[in-house]
């Protein structure tokens, strides 16, 4: 275990030192320089140098890459070049937003996809399952912020049960954030149930199959006995490999959501800091994202290999 962990942490290293390397070169790449959109075209050609000199954007791109890389290995992701504050500093309070939205809707996901996966599978070809199947035929296929845009229009402007947007902030009390991340949350739960939901039942469909549930069920145990002792437990392998994944993007793809529901996210900030062309907020937030992506799967990786020794021997 102790080697296989170590190949995926070099592993994990080295897509982190790709992944920067690609992030810089292709935001750095694209049209437009930021210091010409903050003067504006009509910015004389010394006032527009000065600026570029304050900004660190005079200084050759190789130098700017190690110095970025280097920031980041301490804790400093230089500072914004449109708000002027520390961008590790912007990146923590929007953190604060991003995250728990993520484990929120993964939790919801999880609660949703676990109980009709395995009331399809128990129900296989039957009207349940059939049902339970073109429900998440119909949760893939329905984009998500439109879903957010019928929750807002059912929940907030109709009922008035929560808000249309906003985040009310975790210093008035718990409850109070959590209630603003209600239905940002269902709306970024619900598509992800329904993928879950289709690899539970078609991994506890595969389980049901073996020799060993055969066994089971030749000493005595009823098919839901069966199915809840020895079945779920070998199903949930590739399950957990699909919610680390899940987490993955519900962190890094929350972009539409927090825009629809006006959130301080990182998804948010990402996208007034392309808009305004603030590329070192672009690029160390991106980056952070890639981060936990990697990490995520580092530990689904280390996680899968712990429950099933083959993967280990095989690598």
């Amino acid at each position: 275990m102790l080697r296989y962990s170590l190949k995926r942490l070099i592993s994990l290293i080295v897509s982190l030192a790709v992944a920067s390397l690609v992030i810089f070169s292709v935001i750095e790449i694209a049209p437009g320089d930021p210091a010409s959109f903050m003067l504006g075209v009509n910015a004389q050609p010394d006032t527009l140098a000065a600026l570029r000199s304050d900004l660190g954007l005079d200084v050759p791109k190789p130098q700017r890459y190690l110095n970025w890389v280097s920031g980041m290995l301490t804790g400093d992701f230089g500072t914004s070049y449109t708000y002027r504050t520390p961008v590790s500093q912007m990146i923590a309070d929007r953190l604060w937003v991003s995250l728990p939205l993520a484990v929120f809707a993964l939790a919801l996901s999880t609660l949703i996809a676990f109980p009709a996966g395995i009331y399809a599978a128990a129900r296989r070809g039957k009207p349940g399952d059939l049902a339970v199947m073109g429900a998440t035929q119909l949760g893939i296929a329905v984009p998500n912020f439109w879903f957010a845009m019928m929750l807002v229009l059912i929940f907030a402007i109709n009922l008035r049960w929560f808000g249309a947007g906003g985040f009310a902030g975790w210093e008035n009390g718990f409850w109070v954030g959590l209630h603003s991340l209600v239905l940002p949350a269902i709306a970024l739960a619900l598509p992800q149930a329904a993928i879950l939901a289709r690899v539970m039942r078609s991994a506890l469909l595969d389980i049901l199959g073996e020799d060993f549930m055969r066994t089971a069920r030749a000493k005595g145990l009823s098919r839901r006995q069966a199915l809840w002792r020895h079945g779920v437990r070998n199903a949930l392998i590739p399950v957990l490999t699909i919610i680390g994944l899940q987490f993955s993007f519900l962190l890094a793809g929350s972009i539409i959501i927090e825009q629809v529901f006006y959130l301080p996210g990182l998804g948010r900030l990402v996208f007034q800091a392309i808009s305004s062309r603030d590329l070192i907020v672009v690029e160390s937030v991106v980056m952070l994202l890639v981060f936990a992506v990697i990490t995520v799967n580092f530990f689904v990786d280390l996680a899968y290999a712990a429950v099933d020794p083959r993967l280990r021997n095989r690598t």
